[in-house]
């Protein structure tokens, strides 16, 4: 995997690092500085890793959304209007982390690619079900007795339509981005990093105004019920399934919960701004910053399936 050639730049790497270290050592920080080659410091591999604390940590953020997505395929009902594209939001990640794993065991040209244009696919579907989410661009239920039925109107068409042109335009952005990227001359690194931030910033400045009390956005697409949330575990009720797993009981009309995980996303994110050489040429910033997305990933989805349980999803019909 690693050629002759390889091997004399990964030496001549850390040759030059040793020497900057012991300038440093001798004469005080300002004396020497610490160099990035192509990009990236010097790091020890690990039975050919090159970065092997990056993907360790990878490694941990797709163990997080393999039980997140577990989580969701067992706690949201079949006919959950968001559960199929909450799965779909999982998967994208399984296969963002799949290929950071990668990518950090070796850089090539195609690992990086696939990283990168991995971890786009990953926020841009975010803001994709963000949008469809907290402007109610799904097909809602609404329950009959013991029977689900799908609400038929009007505004069931207008809102199929506001959700496909979003959806065209989300698929517009993403091929466009990848095809820039894949047919200029050279890779524009800073054009990507600006992409994802900006996409990222909306995504969180929405789910911010979700969050606040008085929010533009309407929680939830119906009103609770007036009788008591029904749960899975109630044997006395016998309203059918949907309605007995959404059922999660009392809940305020505001929830700040993505607001908190906006802020510790937004705290994650510094680390890759404000990056340093790696210490003990095994941990830098970035890898860290890796780290810290693990604890974040399993709050988002113990906050969807949070969100999901509300029986503000279904509409009570006498």
């Amino acid at each position: 995997m690693w050629t002759c050639a390889d091997y004399c730049a990964y030496a001549c790497t850390h040759e030059i690092t040793n020497h900057a270290e012991a300038r440093i050592r001798e004469h005080g920080r300002d004396s020497a500085r610490i160099e990035q080659f192509y990009g990236k410091w010097a790091f020890w591999r690990l039975g050919g890793i090159q970065e092997p604390a990056s993907v360790v940590f990878s490694l941990l953020n797709l163990w997080a959304h393999v039980r997140g997505l577990e989580s969701l395929q067992r706690e949201l009902p079949k006919r959950h209007p968001m559960r199929q594209m909450y799965i779909y939001w999982s998967l994208a990640n399984v296969n963002l982390w799949i290929w950071s794993a990668v990518f950090h065991t070796r850089d090539t040209p195609i690992t990086e690619k696939l990283d990168y244009f991995s971890a786009t696919l990953s926020i841009l579907y975010s803001l994709f079900i963000t949008v469809v989410r907290l402007l109610h661009l799904y097909t809602p239920i609404t329950l009959t007795g013991h029977q689900s039925e799908i609400l038929t109107s009007s505004s069931r068409l207008s809102t199929r339509r506001y959700f496909w042109l979003w959806a065209s335009l989300c698929t517009l952005l993403y091929v466009g981005h990848v095809s820039y990227l894949s047919f200029s001359p050279q890779f524009d690194y800073g054009y990507n990093v600006l992409a994802n931030v900006i996409l990222g910033f909306i995504h969180n400045a929405l789910w911010l105004l979700f969050s606040i009390p008085h929010s533009p956005f309407r929680r939830f697409p119906f009103p609770p019920g007036p009788s008591a949330p029904l749960t899975q575990t109630d044997p006395k009720h016998t309203a059918g399934p949907l309605q007995r797993k959404i059922g999660t009981g009392a809940r305020r009309e505001w929830s700040p919960a993505p607001a908190y995980i906006g802020l510790f996303t937004t705290l994650a994110t510094a680390l890759e701004i404000f990056d340093f050489p790696p210490w003990r040429r095994i941990f830098d910033a970035h890898s860290l910053w890796h780290l810290a997305t693990v604890p974040i990933v399993v709050l988002w989805y113990r906050f969807l399936v949070h969100d999901s349980r509300d029986d503000g999803w279904i509409a009570q019909k006498a």
